[in-house]
């Protein structure tokens, strides 16, 4: 049920991190991945590393907030492989923090276009073929911040709250063509992304101490995730939010 072999995997933001994670795992389980971040070199040492260790993957370098270079990463996969069966939108950014009340413009538009809008554009881009061949999955990378109130990743928070909202919707909307969507939540993860979070002990220990299992996430925590919502054993499955947070949304200190 949990065979991946000859699955078709996009995976944005896959050059490090979370991404990475669920592409090296994903490739071990049999998946064909399709390794993809702004800077082409970043790419191609992740897919060099998978082909090195028996999997198969492709480097496609694209910015997530700019369509052009998505529709070419989308036509470079099909030229490679055909089909896409799973498209992983792990790729986002946090160019504020800080209180809503002083983020400027610009940065506002910047976050909501690469973590929500990209993403609807790979759905509208990838959706429609997936239901060509009879299915798919899309899985959308969201955050325990888009669940809770922020202090200072408010516009972060606020754009992974409207990825749950864009990941129910999609799977309405296209569950009667067998295309499944879900996003998944984690908490904090020791990537480089949110390293701004893990390496300050006035967030980190608060944070470890407000956590079920006392620890923060890694990426590999994630990517079992991922890979469940890719696989058979999902078929199930859409319209739904799993958080992989260490219990930290289930834990009240008193």
């Amino acid at each position: 049920m949990f065979d991946l072999r000859d699955n078709v995997m996009l995976i944005t933001g896959s050059s490090r991190g979370i991404g990475r994670a669920i592409a090296e795992h994903a490739a071990q389980a049999g998946a064909r991945v399709v390794i993809s971040s702004r800077k082409q070199e970043a790419c191609d040492a992740v897919a060099e590393s998978i082909r090195a260790a028996g999997g198969e993957a492709i480097a496609v370098a694209a910015n997530a907030g700019r369509k052009d270079e998505l529709e070419a990463l989308v036509d470079r996969t099909l030229d490679e492989w055909g089909r896409i069966d799973t498209l992983v939108c792990n790729a986002a950014i946090n160019p504020h923090y800080g209180p809503l009340e002083t983020i400027e413009d610009a940065a506002w538009d910047k976050i909501m276009g690469t973590n929500v809008r990209s993403n609807l554009w790979l759905a509208n881009m990838v959706l429609p073929l997936m239901a060509e061949r009879g299915g798919g999955a899309m899985i959308l990378l969201s955050s325990v911040a888009g669940m809770r109130g922020c202090m200072n990743i408010g516009a972060y928070g606020i754009s992974k709250t409207a990825d749950i909202g864009l990941a129910r919707t999609l799977a309405v909307q296209w569950g009667a063509r067998n295309i499944r969507v879900n996003a998944i939540c984690p908490g904090i993860v020791e990537t480089d992304f949110a390293r701004a979070l893990w390496e300050d002990p006035a967030v980190a220990e608060p944070s470890i101490e407000a956590t079920a299992l006392k620890r923060l996430g890694r990426p590999d925590d994630i990517a079992g995730v991922a890979l469940f919502l890719a696989s058979p054993a999902a078929h199930y499955v859409t319209g739904t939010t799993i958080v992989a947070d260490g219990g930290m949304t289930a834990t009240i200190n008193m």
